[in-house]
This record gives structure tokens, sequence and C-alpha cells, in this order.
């Protein structure tokens, strides 16, 4: 792994520095005041900038999504903080997440502002609540995300997909959209430095980051699922094998 000089680490901290106090400003001051289709646009536009600023390359692959998709439920797996602003600079996405997201810092206040469903997995009885409002955002034509591992792993292999969330797209009739995540090197190998998993504090992943030269992230749109009608297990299922299959873990 190639690291970068003391100079352009300093020069990168200070552009997210000035970047994360922008985005403070326009969530708490601007957002309130703008309506969903600009609010949609600022959060996508901040989320590439950070990724910018960071010196995250993004590369797409595959069907990806265009200004007219709607309704749908895109799922992924997951490998870091910066997946959410890696797929929220492409198109614009509310996202369902665990509620501890909450409290990153910084970054959970954001993430809050950008209208994120949360999900607490402490409460069993949350559950039904959290499938009908995800329904009803898909119904309403907002694009989801859910990221069905549950947590992060450090891209070497998957964790087994859970499949509550994912009756919400059959209750509502819409398509399931998988999404290959992965991190990479130069050389093409997985970069397990830009994992946020395990023991790693958000404050240790982000300086992880800003030390690499060249920073990979590979987004993979595969072929969307029929999720009008079936078994949420088994739609779940094909998500997981054709994400892993594209990954080759």
């Amino acid at each position: 792994m190639t690291h970068t000089n003391l100079t352009i680490r300093t020069f990168r901290t200070v552009r997210i520095f000035v970047h994360t106090i922008i985005g403070l400003i326009v969530a708490s001051a601007v957002l309130p005041l703008v309506n969903v289709q600009h609010q949609r646009s600022l959060i996508q536009w901040w989320c590439g900038g950070l990724l910018r600023a960071f010196h995250i390359q993004v590369k797409t692959f595959g069907n990806l999504p265009s200004a007219k998709t709607q309704g749908v439920m895109f799922v992924a797996n997951h490998v870091s903080w910066a997946d959410i602003h890696a797929l929220n600079g492409l198109i614009p996405l509310r996202f369902v997440a665990k509620s501890d997201i909450k409290s990153w810092p910084v970054f959970g206040y954001l993430v809050t502002k950008a209208n994120t469903l949360f999900i607490d997995r402490s409460k069993r009885q949350a559950a039904g609540r959290i499938v009908e409002t995800v329904s009803n955002s898909l119904i309403a034509g907002d694009n989801l995300c859910y990221f069905p591992e549950g947590t992060t792993t450090d891209g070497t292999h998957m964790l087994p997909f859970k499949s509550s969330v994912l009756q919400a797209a059959i209750n509502a009739k819409t398509h399931i959209w998988p999404v290959a995540i992965r991190y990479i090197n130069a050389d093409g190998s997985i970069n397990t430095e830009m994992a946020y998993a395990g023991e790693t504090t958000m404050i240790e992943s982000m300086k992880l980051i800003v030390m690499q030269k060249n920073a990979i992230v590979e987004l993979h749109f595969l072929a969307p699922i029929q999720a009008f009608s079936g078994d949420r297990r088994a739609l779940t299922d094909v998500a997981f094998a054709a994400i892993k299959a594209k990954l080759a873990l």
C-alpha cells in the first residue's frame, strides 16, 4: 500500500474540514427551507464533494440507474461509511440504516438530516412498523438503499443477508436492485484499509483513507430483481448470490 506524504494529507484534511462545515450549515440552515427535489440535489452534491475531498475515485459498472429511476430498493454489501456517500453521490437515495449510525461523529447528524430511516434491532416489535414505513416510501417514489448484512466487513467476505426489510419491496410491488461494492488498490487487489469494520473508529478510518494515494471504490449495479410477489427469503438469497458472485467472494 502506497501512502501520501504529509503535505498532501494536510491539504486533504483541511479540504475535508471545510466541506464538512459546509455540510453542517447546509443541513441545519438550508435543507429545511427548500423542497424535496432541491434537498436531494444538495445531498447528492455534498456526498460527491466529500469523496473528492478524500480523493476517493468512484468507478461504476453494469446497469446504472437513471434520473427517471423511482421507487426502487437498492441492496448492497457494506464495507465502509463511504458506501453511503459513493451511492448517494451517484443517485439520490434514502437509506435504511441501523440506529447506532446516529452516534457517528458529525456524519451521524448529517445522515439523520438526509431523511434516513433508522432500524432499532433491539426492538423486535418495531420491525413491522419499519417495513410499513419503507414500503410507503417506495410507493411514494423514493429510491431506498438497504445494507442487509446489518454491519460492515473488511471487504474480503460477506455476512448473511437479513430478509425482513426486503418484505417492503414485495409489499410495494417494486424491484430490488443489487449493488456489489468493492474497494480496491491500484493493482486490483482488495483494499482492506478502506473498511470501517471491527474495532476501527470513525476517526481512525478517516485517517487511513486520507493517507492513501489511490483510493478506489467500485459500484457494480447488477440486474434488478422483480419483487412483485414471492418469498422474501428467496429474494434475499437471490440478491446475496448475485453480489457474492460479482465480488468473487
